[in-house]
């Protein structure tokens, strides 16, 4: 319950909803370990991050992005004694955290401002689409944007829980919630659903107790305490129908060629595009060798996974560039390897091999995968986030400097396998 529009002080209701929020460390489902599991996941930050927290309540996350990130944190909500709250918290704690009472919707930063942008539980105080579309600008090249939303987990919710919030905020199932991020010009970078636990045992356990002792004598408190008790009896009674989702975002790729900028659109292939993505490969290449090596890899059922060879094109159609992801094993364990990746000569030093890296990279963590393997330049592929794989205790079956042999862990929480590389029969290795 971060406030984007300021307490009424003429309507009781209002004001004793705050009141039995008054103390509470948290106005919405979270928790301090899914803040530092969505940091993991936003990737590597500058050294000092600028960072905002946008509908920051008292400021949970803002705290813990400034303590554990060294983060510079602006942190902005409309209900003052949040910030009054976060003001001291902060100087107790000699952390550089400053507020500002502002709308989430309406910041007058300058463009390129933050390098993360922060939003647990407050989005629906504006809108997911408004938000995504008004803090874009604010993001330096390379920056994040974190939000969690709630979401449909069915896609036929009951009428009870459908009802309930279509009067309070009108849910999307993640599918849309996605598809809007894309369309409003993000890679989707990752995804995390918040455990229960961040619904009862960080906000609404507290808060029911709160609930419970509140005087209902206090003009509104009555009205107040109904309301809550409601909400939280509708997730107990069908909280597996609708959950809090985080979502790291990042801008889709744009680069600069002169005075034109150039803004890729990136998707899986289809089948309308299978001589296109051949002509790329030929035109990049002083051989037929990769494009070859493409069809091959299709055609192996082994080794070709739907939804992980991605293009990037312009507004017009035009085929720019091409990545592929197949499977692949680590002394048994699945893994994926990237390439061939292209670029036709004309598109080359524009942004759209990365762009389509991007876009093959980002569906493969949502497919649940974990392991990349890639065989390329030293200086190219670690932008993406590879390292020497013999970091990790992987190597290829063929001797090769240890730079050019890369690997990628999507989600770093998770083990990877050690061992050799098996390559797809297609490889010849």
């Amino acid at each position: 319950m971060t406030a984007d529009t300021p307490p009424a002080a003429a309507d009781p209701v209002v004001t004793a909803f705050f009141a039995l929020h008054d103390g509470l460390r948290r106005e919405g489902p979270g928790s301090d370990a899914t803040t530092r599991r969505l940091l993991d996941l936003a990737g590597p930050l500058p050294a000092r991050p600028r960072v905002l927290d946008a509908g920051c309540g008292r400021g949970p996350a803002a705290l813990l992005l400034a303590r554990e990130a060294g983060a510079e944190v602006t942190a902005v909500d409309l209900h003052q004694p949040f910030l009054d709250d976060l003001d001291l918290a902060a100087r107790e704690a000699g952390l550089p955290v400053r507020t500002l009472r502002a709308s989430m919707a309406e910041l007058s930063f300058p463009d390129g401002s933050f390098d993360l942008i922060w939003a647990e539980g407050s989005v629906y105080n504006v809108g997911f689409d408004t938000a995504l579309r008004v803090w874009r600008r604010l993001l330096a090249p390379g920056g994040t944007l974190v939000v969690t939303e709630c979401e449909w987990s069915t896609g036929s919710p009951s009428p009870e829980a459908r009802a309930f919030w279509d009067g309070h905020y009108r849910l999307r199932t993640h599918e849309q919630n996605a598809a809007a991020a894309r369309a409003a010009g993000y890679d989707v970078v990752a995804v995390h659903p918040l455990p229960d636990g961040d619904w009862f045992d960080e906000y609404y356990t507290p808060l029911a107790e709160r609930a419970r002792a509140a005087d209902p004598a206090v003009p509104g408190m009555r009205e107040a305490v109904e309301a809550t008790l409601q909400e939280i009896a509708m997730r107990r009674d069908h909280g597996a129908e609708y959950q809090y989702t985080g979502y790291v975002l990042r801008p889709q790729a744009t680069t600069e060629t002169d005075t034109m900028t150039t803004s890729w659109i990136t998707r899986p292939e289809t089948t309308a595009d299978l001589a296109r993505i051949r002509e790329v490969n030929l035109a990049a290449f002083p051989s037929a060798h990769e494009a070859d090596l493409v069809e091959a890899l299709r055609a192996d059922p082994e080794a070709w996974l739907p939804g992980l060879s991605w293009v990037a094109e312009t507004a017009d159609g035009e085929l720019a560039g091409f990545a592929l992801l197949t499977r692949c094993h680590v002394d048994g364990e699945p893994a994926l390897t990237l390439g061939p990746c292209a670029v036709s000569p004309e598109h080359q030093r524009t942004g759209a091999g990365s762009a389509a890296i991007e876009g093959a990279l980002r569906a493969a963590r949502e497919q649940g995968e974990n392991l990349v393997l890639v065989l390329g330049h030293a200086e190219y592929y670690p932008r993406f986030g590879f390292t020497p794989a013999s970091g990790f205790g992987i190597r290829p079956p063929f001797e090769v400097e240890d730079k050019y042999m890369m690997a990628l862990a999507l989600d770093p929480a998770r083990p990877v396998p050690t061992g050799t590389i098996r390559y797809p029969a297609a490889f010849g290795v």
